[in-house]
């Protein structure tokens, strides 16, 4: 599978090889034959990619506040690192696509293989899509002109909201490509336009729609247009689909609007408004998301969960096949917005052009390989040195942020040889493999769990998959490393516990849990320190996690596991491993059911009992200020204190020869954690966790979990 990627840190516009996609559940494998470049979107992605890290930051305010933050709790260099890791990933361009399904998922019943489909697919041979995001093309729609269908169902979003009728004067604003497909649509619906632009090439082709014009770049007044075109009354709606910085499109779209007119915001402008303008015609002013009702909903886009059509008319899918009938009846005529044609493997130049020629519009790549040729499962990548097998051979099952920017360079730092990496997407398992120095890149996780030349597994996939994989793994007689949880129900953790069994009875292969702070520098000095403590210990550990919206996959019991499961077992293993003693009790709260908190579990409190009598409190905190420590351990114990702070300041209080130990740099112990590992295996040492204390952290960690749950 090829497919274009925008290196955001280095400004380069690229086709990648990789494997081609995994088929899921609702999901469509389509062989890709056009698809078309969204000159405003595109150009200004490219055009970011390109601009120096000052910029970047320039064109992105809110997200330099976010970076000071960071660097106020976690320090300079690990904040540094962060954002170089955030850039250093390329970003998949493209969303309008046209192809044949090659595959089809469980649960898609509307296509079957052969059929002809636009979708919201990337620039790639291969795309794979939801089911939801996809439509039939009908036999009189060419495959060039249902490219421009996800564009203009951008505009068409736009218009339904503004809910245009037959006479009514629009002005359109900005008749770039969703500019121009939006004066159509409008004339469609009956209205009257005028169109805004600086462009008089843009402005004669609205002309040819039916449009009236303005140009204010020839000294026209965009104000005194309006006027005039709605007969001195002012218009009923303005769309705007131009991207400026300047407020000036909204001022002049409320200017010219009647009493109670609508101005809909589709394309992007400052937001600087005159209050006076819009309060005494009390105008309506909305901003349109995307391609209508579904966008960014998971039930829909992920899960394949309609809309009843009876009280959700138009969603994403239903605009797209109603622009698919405009455009087989005629109404549509797009054929004068196609300004370039470009092979699919000349996309480089075609995104040169986009940046050089401001008055390009509808820029396609066509795909001419061989569908046959497009569908491999393993690319061979830059790295695969001699492997020696006595020592870790290791291939990664998932490549998201967690195992890119923190897991995969703390086995490569602490000598792990990489054979093989997996993702189900293709593409996130090359550009990380490259970096790394992988042997290979594959969407075939079960055939690399059962290479003979791999000897250990890392599993760094969604909480779902984690058992799962673990316990193939093992039985294909593989080392286990798993970033935690390790499962997030007991059936699951069963099934792991019985995988485990059965691997000792074979040979005895390693099974880690990520546990990663128990091995930071600062934790193992407070380790040392309580080694010397005959009593129980009294601990509080604070975690300040930081809300995650309600709809993120962490949340999600039955992907995630929620955020207890998924992120409060690593201080449930932290106090583990400082008390020294097996956990004997439980006891668990969270916030009480208010309407005004969608999410309650993860503000909570865990309080565990040990054999030894030692006890101590879990605050999992996702109410806090992000300018507090995030992370925040505190050991009471024979009179004295420790405290430790965001893994970069140790104190002591009352501790002889001890205050402070204070690291420039946040450690978390990754690196340490992959080393013990990986140590382990070479040397045949025992597990650096013992697997009873890793199975035991998992249980009581579920157990927290369920008692939070039915309170």
């Amino acid at each position: 599978m090829k497919q274009v990627l925008q290196d955001m840190a280095q400004g380069v516009t690229k086709i990648s090889i990789s494997p081609s996609p995994l088929i899921n559940n609702n999901l469509l494998l389509v062989n890709s034959s056009v698809s078309l470049i969204s000159a405003g979107t595109e150009r200004m992605l490219v055009g970011f990619g390109k601009a120096s890290y000052v910029d970047k930051a320039r064109q992105q305010p809110e997200k330099v506040k976010m970076v000071l933050e960071k660097v106020a709790t976690d320090g300079l260099m690990t904040t540094i690192e962060a954002v170089q890791s955030k850039l250093a990933q390329p970003l998949p361009l493209g969303y309008c696509n046209v192809g044949v399904v090659a595959e089809v998922g469980k649960g898609v019943d509307a296509f079957k293989v052969g059929d002809r489909v636009v979708s919201n697919g990337p620039h790639a041979d291969v795309v794979r899509v939801p089911k939801n995001l996809a439509a039939k093309v009908p036999d009189t729609v060419s495959d060039e002109e249902a490219s421009f269908v996800v564009v203009a169902s951008i505009g068409l979003q736009g218009i339904r909201l503004a809910q245009p009728t037959l006479g009514e004067a629009f002005v359109v604003t900005g008749v770039g490509l969703i500019g121009l497909l939006t004066v159509q649509l409008l004339r469609a619906h009956g209205c009257r336009v005028l169109a805004i632009d600086f462009d008089e090439a843009k402005l004669e082709l609205a002309r040819q729609f039916g449009a009236e014009t303005c140009n204010p770049g020839r000294g026209e007044d965009p104000i005194a247009a309006g006027m005039a075109f709605s007969r001195g009354v002012g218009v009923d709606g303005v769309i705007i689909t131009a991207s400026t910085k300047a407020s000036d499109p909204v001022v002049q779209a409320a200017r010219m609007s009647r009493k109670r007119g609508r101005i809909i915001l589709v394309g992007v402008t400052g937001l600087e408004l005159n209050r006076a303008d819009f309060y005494e015609k009390e105008l309506s002013f909305q901003v349109s998301c995307s391609y209508g009702p579904g966008r960014y909903d998971p039930e829909y886009e992920d899960k394949g969960q309609d809309y009843p059509i009876g009280f959700v008319r138009w969603t994403e899918q239903r605009n797209f096949e109603a622009v698919l009938d405009m455009m087989a009846s005629g109404q549509l005529d797009v054929k004068p917005l196609i300004t370039h044609r470009f092979d699919f493997e000349d996309a480089p130049k075609a995104y040169d052009l986009l940046t050089t020629d401001k008055s390009a519009l509808g820029i396609l790549l066509l795909y001419k390989s061989e569908p046959a040729t497009r569908h491999i499962s393993i690319v061979k990548l830059k790295g695969g040195a001699a492997i020696n097998p006595s020592k870790p051979v290791v291939g990664f099952v998932g490549a998201g942020n967690y195992a890119s920017r923190m897991l995969i360079p703390a086995f490569k730092a602490a000598g792990a040889q990489m054979h093989s990496i997996s993702t189900s997407s293709g593409i996130n398992g090359v550009v990380h493999g490259e970096k790394a120095g992988f042997a290979e890149a594959t969407t075939d996780t079960q055939a690399m769990i059962d290479n003979p030349a791999i000897n250990t597994i890392a599993v760094v996939t969604r909480h779902n998959s984690h058992a799962r994989f673990v316990s193939a793994a093992l039985q294909a007689g593989k080392h286990v490393f798993v970033e935690k949880p390790l499962a997030i129900t007991l059936d699951e953790l069963a099934e792991v516990e019985q995988a485990y069994a059965a691997a000792q009875e074979k040979g005895g292969a390693h099974l880690m849990v990520g546990f990663n702070r128990r091995f930071s520098p600062q934790v193992q000095k407070m380790k040392a320190l309580l080694a010397s403590v005959n009593e129980p210990k009294s601990f509080i550990m604070t975690m300040n996690a930081g809300a995650i919206p309600a709809d993120h996959w962490t949340q999600d019991n039955e992907v995630g596991g929620g955020r207890i499961i998924g992120e409060a077992c690593h201080f449930i293993d932290l106090m583990r491993f400082l008390a020294g003693s097996e956990i004997v009790s439980i006891q668990a709260r969270r916030m009480g059911d208010n309407p005004g908190v969608a999410i309650t579990e993860d503000k909570a409190s865990i309080t565990l009992g040990f054999a030894d009598g030692s006890f101590g409190t879990i605050l999992y905190l996702a109410n806090g200020a992000a300018s507090f420590p995030k992370e925040r351990v505190e050991v009471f114990a024979a009179g004295r204190v420790l405290q430790l702070d965001n893994f970069r300041k140790l104190k002591g209080y009352g501790w002889p020869g001890f205050k402070k130990l204070n690291l420039w740099k946040q450690d978390k112990g990754q690196n340490a954690c992959a080393a013990a590992f990986l140590g382990a295996i070479e040397n045949g040492t025992p597990t650096p966790i013992s697997p009873e204390e890793i199975f035991e952290v998992a249980r009581v960690t579920i157990q927290a979990t369920d008692i939070l749950r039915t309170q």
